[in-house]
Parts: structure tokens; sequence; C-alpha cells
């Protein structure tokens, strides 16, 4: 037994090791770009240390990885009684060549970091294709001479100290008495196995229901030390792996430069050539604004709210009380349309007017993707923005992608009390609201405006009741949704009392609906039917009755508040434009519909579904000419949304950088 055990610490002390050069790659990386703290950051060390904590974390995940093969051969061999030299010289080379890769690709992290502000990704591969202007550019650049003097002088230091590690651990195995009897054996498979276990929760990274990812790193408000604590390994591959993802290829609708080319005419836009081809200014009138002082905003996205629910659109029961008599006192909208059918689509298309792409989820990747939006200009004209979600920050990738797109602070399940969590999804709806709400009073007792955004979850299944609601419906589909609505209330009874209630503009939509009642069509209506409801003190009600979706809500929200910036997406002001019919997605369908006709196209079998609407009925009928102009819009406007994705060009001119 002892000889096993002298085996395992000798593996464990390799793992310890490279744990160790690891982090002086990253202590390195630190000091080289240690010019991009922020105040705050450079007051407040313990955020460093955080995000070294963090860099051991991630460290710690590819070293399992590698560490999972040595553990399973030193117990085989460890039962078997064997410690001969060969054995420790697999373990050297095996650790030597893996770390080798590790290192070499921390190493060129270094300067890759430097130059594009992210950690290397699977974008290097595009430069194999290259390779004679790659290697002039490598020995062309005294940058790299540093980085690869650092690889070549950790890594051999690091190979040395393997080498003794093999020869002094071989060594004290001789040492030991060799007899190992067989019930001592199956104690070192019982030890084994533990450590293969703990190995491969080390791979896994964390408790949630998720393993981890890059979002983990993300902690606070200063863009390099949420990056610094991402292992470069753990990037490139989880990018490579994001990559091979079936619902990550291109969308080929149509050719590129005809997509551009309709959708300009149809969204009226010129474009800026340092741009993109759909960039517009915006300089509203100051008579158009709510008022001169700028208001706060707060949005509400409510999970799978379909117009279905409520009365207006015809529900039967009463469901939604609240929201039936909010859309009587606010500026409401009868034909809105969510972007797609998840939660990650009403979210993207919502806060930077991109339409969902089929079902890729485009707030994902070990890349972050950068977007200018709501959040975005919001922050450069003075509002400090906040998000409030009741799940786990990295779901989605939210908590990244939020923090890198214009948000100061994310509350998550991470931040509320261990006893208020109700599922897999975190807290329910009234105990975020009761959270959100000291929060904004301390940001509006700042005197600087702010912008919050609310994620609700409870009508997401499974449905948790809390005992003290007593809904009067008998099903739990529709329990849920009275107390959802239920929860609303109390969150504007509580929003009324405070001071900051009447100089605030509050924003409810659904995120995306869901299938109530039967379905009458291959994408049922319910799934992206949605209300919206603009609501403040000052503002006069009126129902809107023209086309309108998610993509409408920044330029919509924008225009209200008299903002003058640079429009680069696919929204209209609602309430100065017109669209003609509406488009939208769910997974593998593509959807286009105004007052008379609904278009749908199945992308995977490229079938195309064609119906007459009248009296609220759906008719099909063959496909002919008269569908024509809205596959033209829905396809244009998607295929030119995946144009400026692929070519980056979802940043205003003067890319936004939180500070």
């Amino acid at each position: 037994m002892k000889r096993f055990l002298n085996l395992v610490v000798y593996i464990l002390a390799i793992h310890v090791s490279a744990l160790l050069v690891a982090g002086l790659f990253r202590l390195v990386l630190f000091i080289s770009s240690y010019h991009q703290l922020t105040s705050e950051a450079l007051s407040d060390k313990t955020l460093s240390m955080l995000a070294f904590v963090h860099g051991v974390w991630f460290d710690n995940v590819i070293g399992c990885y590698i560490l999972l093969l040595p553990l399973v051969v030193a117990v085989v061999c460890g039962v078997c009684n064997y410690y001969g030299k060969a054995l420790f010289r697999f373990f050297t080379i095996f650790f030597s060549v893996f770390y080798g890769l590790v290192y070499l690709i921390s190493a060129s992290d270094i300067p890759y970091f430097a130059y594009f502000f992210k950690h290397i990704n699977s974008s290097i591969f595009e430069w194999f294709g290259y390779a004679g202007t790659t290697a002039g550019m490598i020995l062309g650049e005294s940058a790299y001479y540093l980085s690869i003097g650092l690889f070549l002088l950790l890594l051999g230091g690091f190979v040395a100290w393997l080498i003794y590690l093999a020869r002094y651990f071989h060594h004290r195995s001789l040492t030991i008495s060799a007899p190992f009897p067989y019930w001592k054996r199956g104690g070192a498979v019982l030890i084994g196995a533990c450590l293969i276990g703990l190995c491969i929760f080390g791979i896994r990274g964390r408790t949630g229901y998720n393993p981890i990812k890059v979002s983990a790193a993300y902690f606070c408000q200063d863009a390099f030390l949420n990056q610094l604590g991402v292992s470069p390994t753990f990037n490139l591959l989880t990018s490579v792996m994001d990559d091979m993802r079936p619902e990550n290829k291109y969308l080929h609708l149509m050719d590129e430069q005809e997509a551009i080319t309709k959708a300009q005419a149809l969204l009226n836009r010129p474009g800026e050539a340092n741009v993109s081809p759909l960039a517009v200014y915006r300089h509203p009138s100051m008579t158009d604004s709510v008022q001169r002082h700028r208001p706060n905003v707060v949005l509400i996205m409510m999970e799978s709210m379909s117009c279905k629910f409520m009365k207006h659109f015809g529900q039967s029961e009463t469901l939604t009380p609240f929201l039936d008599s909010l859309y009587t006192r606010s500026i409401s909208f009868r034909n809105f349309y969510s972007a797609g059918i998840h939660t990650n689509h009403g979210l993207y298309a919502t806060l930077y007017s991109f339409p969902a792409m089929m079902k890729r989820n485009l707030m994902k990747g070990s890349v972050i993707p950068r977007y200018s939006g709501l959040p975005t200009v919001l922050k450069e004209n003075g509002y400090y923005n906040l998000f409030f979600m009741t799940h786990e920050g990295q779901y989605d990738n939210m908590n990244a992608f939020f923090r890198t797109n214009g948000y100061d602070e994310v509350f998550s399940q991470e931040n509320y009390p261990a006893d208020k969590v109700v599922n897999s999804f975190g807290v329910q709806d009234d105990f975020l609201y009761d959270y959100a709400i000291p929060v904004l009073n301390q940001r509006a007792a700042t005197g600087q405006p702010f912008f919050a955004t609310l994620l609700s979850i409870s009508n997401h299944p499974p449905y948790v009741i809390p005992p003290f609601f007593h809904p009067k419906t008998s099903e739990p589909e529709t329990q849920i949704v009275e107390y959802a609505d239920w929860a609303l209330r109390q969150f504007f009874e509580e929003a009324r009392k405070q001071p900051w209630f009447d100089n605030t503009i509050f924003v409810l939509e659904g995120d995306h609906g869901k299938l109530v009642g039967d379905a009458e069509c291959e994408l049922p209506e319910s799934y992206n039917h949605i209300p919206l409801m603009i609501y403040s003190s000052r503002i006069q009600p009126e129902e809107k009755t023209t086309f309108g979706g998610q993509v409408d809500i920044q330029p919509t929200i924008l225009g209200l508040l008299n903002i003058d910036y640079l429009q680069n997406n696919f929204g209209v002001d609602l309430l100065k434009e017109e669209r003609p019919c509406m488009f939208y997605t769910a997974d593998n369908m593509v959807v286009g519909r105004n007052d008379t006709l609904l278009y749908l196209y199945n992308y995977e079998t490229q079938q195309e579904l064609t119906y007459h609407i009248g009296n609220g009925k759906l008719n099909a009928v063959p496909m002919d000419d008269s569908f024509l102009p809205l596959k033209e819009y829905s396809f244009s406007m998607l295929q030119s949304a995946e144009f400026l994705v692929k070519h980056g060009k979802t940043l205003n001119s003067i890319p936004f950088t939180q500070q």
C-alpha cells in the first residue's frame, strides 16, 4: 500500500507543480496588460486576487483532463504491484507533452491578448492556411520573442522538475518493502476510484447542473480581470467545440449582397461605410421626448408569457388581471412577436436588436460576442445598468455576455440565499422583485439614471406554486401564470411607493410564448405572439395595431428617451415607423406574417407552408406570388443579420468598452 500511496503522491505533486507554472503564465499576462485595469481594480487589490483564484479554478479543469489517464494507469499498476522505471518514464513523457501544449497555448495567448483583448480561440486555425504569412508575422515581431523565450524557459524548467520527481519517487518506491497482499489491493482500488471520481468532478468544475463555462470567470466590472481568470487552453478548446456544434453553422437563405440591398430598401437605411451597410444616425427632436430629465428604464421580461394567456387577447379564464389592467394604461402593442422561442433569443433581440438565428444561441461562446445595443447606448449616456435573473449567472452565458455588453452589475442565483432557491432555475419571481427594489433604491439615491432588466422564470417548468399563493384555477399550467401575474402586481405596488417611480419608464414583454390551446399550424402563433407594454405615469395610453417585434424595443425606447445615437441593427421605432409585416424564427422554422398571409419555411427540409388568415383562422393554400414579399422580407433580414455577425459589424463606429 505504501508504494501505491507513494505513486499517488508523485502524480499529485506533478499536478500541483503544473498549476504553479500555469499561474506564472497568468502572472506574466497580468503584468503585461496591467495598464488595462480600471481605477476601481487598482484601488481594490482583492479583485486581482480573485481573478487569480478563478485562474487556478480553470487551470485545474484542464489539469484534471490531463490527470485522468495517469490516475487510471496508476491504479492498474498499483493493483498489479508494478512500479518499474518504465512507468515513471511514461509519466514524465506524458505530462511533458500535454503540459507542453498547454504552456505553448498560454505563451501564445500573451501577445494575442495584448492585440485583441481576448483570449486565443478557434479563429487562430484560419491562420494555418497562411503559414508563410503567419510565420513571418511571428518572427518579425519582437513581442513574440519574449513569449517564445518564456515558453522555452518555463517548459524546460518544468520538464527538468518532472525528471527529478520521477527519479526521486522511483527511488523511494525501491526502498519500500514489496509485499502487497490482495486485501490491501482492494484498498488501493478504493482509493484510486475516489481519486478518479474527484478528477472527473474537477473536469466538470462545479456542483451546479451545468459544467463550468467561461462565464464563471466573470465576477466584477473590470473587463480585463474578468478574462484573466480564464485558462487560454480552456478557452481554445471550448471555442473549437462551439464551432463544431451544428446549430452554430452559418445560415444560408439567399445571396448575402442581395439580402443587404433588399434590407437597406425595406428598412430605409443608407448605411455607414465605416460601420455597416445598415447603420444610420438617429437625431430625435426634443419635442418628442417624454421629458427633458432622463427617466429611469425598467425592462421586465416575463417567462413564456404568450398573449393567449390574457383576456385582452381572448383568454376565457382570468389569469392575468394585472397585465390586462396595465395593458389599457400603457402604450400597448397588439401585433407584437418574439424573435424566437427561447429566452436567449428574446434577450438578444430585445437588448441588441438583432433577430434570432434559428436555434443558435448567439450569446454563447468562449469568445464573448460584442454588440452595441440598448445597454451600451444608455451607458454611454450616463445610465447605470443592472441585470437581475433568477438562476445561475453562467446559464446561457448571461453573466459574461451582459458584463461584456453594457451592464455594470449582474445579480443571479449566486447572490441570493440558498434557502430561496426552489428548483434548477433558482428563485421565484416574487423574491426576485423584492430583491430588486432596495437595489434600485440605492441606485436612485445616487442621482444617476438607471436601466434595470429583470428576467422572470416561474412560468417555466418545473412549476413551483408558493404555499402562500392561492390560485383560482386547477391546472398547474394556469396556476403558475396567475402567480406570475400576482408577483408582477406586488412589484408594481412596491415600486409605486418609491420616489423614483414617477420618473421611470416600465417596459413589460414576454421573452417568448408557449403553446396555449390547440396547435393551428406547424408553428402555433402562441409561441411567438407576446404582449408589449410601455408604461409611465407620464405617458398617454394608446394601443398600436401595426406589426412589431423584440428587435424594435431598443429604437423605440431610445426614441422615447430622446437619445441621439448611431443605430446599427434591425429595429424600427414603433412610435414613428411602421413595419409592413413581421418575421421571426423557431429553431428550424422561418416565419413571415401580415394581416392576411402566413408564410413558414422549414430550413432543414426547405419546405414552404402557406396560409391565408381570416377571422383569426388559418386556411392552408398553395404557395403563390402573394407570399413572395413575406419570404423576401424574412430572408433578407435574417441573411443580412448573419452577414453583420459573421463579419464583426455588430458595434457602432466607436467600439464600446467597459470602464
